[in-house]
């Protein structure tokens, strides 16, 4: 149980602390002139990742699973991808927001991870949600929300990004 306690307060720690950052970065982009675009969508990402933990969390105390016999690789995974988020924020800086915003007339950040990845912080989130729950072997919670967060990102968030960053000028995403 601790090891799990560990994992999963870390993850939630750090999703708090983004959430932070990401309000103090919108505000002051939105007083740079950036436009906001997927507002109307923006509680299903919310919804989306607080029901994921809920998930994990229900779906352990219910079956109390053992750690993977493949935890190495899972924890593998889940530390590459929390090292591609940081090199992500980095990257982006005062322009990293969990929201869609786009600042007229500013060129697309084409360094760090995106000039390998269009959308390199949604791949991490793909792992993540993919690797975390199966480090403790809950399958459920790995099965259904790869799922859903695949729908979410490829039926509503990517579509609405690239639509934001075409009507803003600046160009299409790679």
């Amino acid at each position: 149980m601790i090891p799990f306690v560990l994992v999963i307060g870390f993850t939630i720690l750090q999703r708090l602390i983004e959430l932070r950052v990401t309000k103090r970065n919108t505000e002051r982009l939105l007083r740079r002139g950036a436009i906001e675009y997927g507002a109307d969508h923006y509680w299903m990402l919310i919804t989306l990742h607080t029901l994921f933990f809920a998930s994990m969390i229900g779906e352990y105390l219910i079956r109390r699973p053992a750690l993977s016999d493949n935890w190495a690789l899972f924890l593998g995974l889940f530390l590459a991808a929390q090292t591609v988020r940081a090199w992500v924020i980095l990257t982006m800086r005062a322009r990293w927001t969990t929201r869609i915003l786009v600042l007229p007339g500013e060129s697309l950040i084409a360094k760090g991870p995106f000039q390998y990845f269009p959308h390199p912080n949604y791949l991490v989130v793909a792992i993540e949600i993919l690797s975390l729950p199966l480090l403790f072997q809950l399958v459920f919670t790995a099965s259904f929300f790869t799922v859903l967060n695949a729908l979410v990102l490829l039926g509503v968030r990517i579509p609405k990004e690239r639509v934001a960053l075409r009507n803003a000028g600046a160009g299409p995403l790679r």
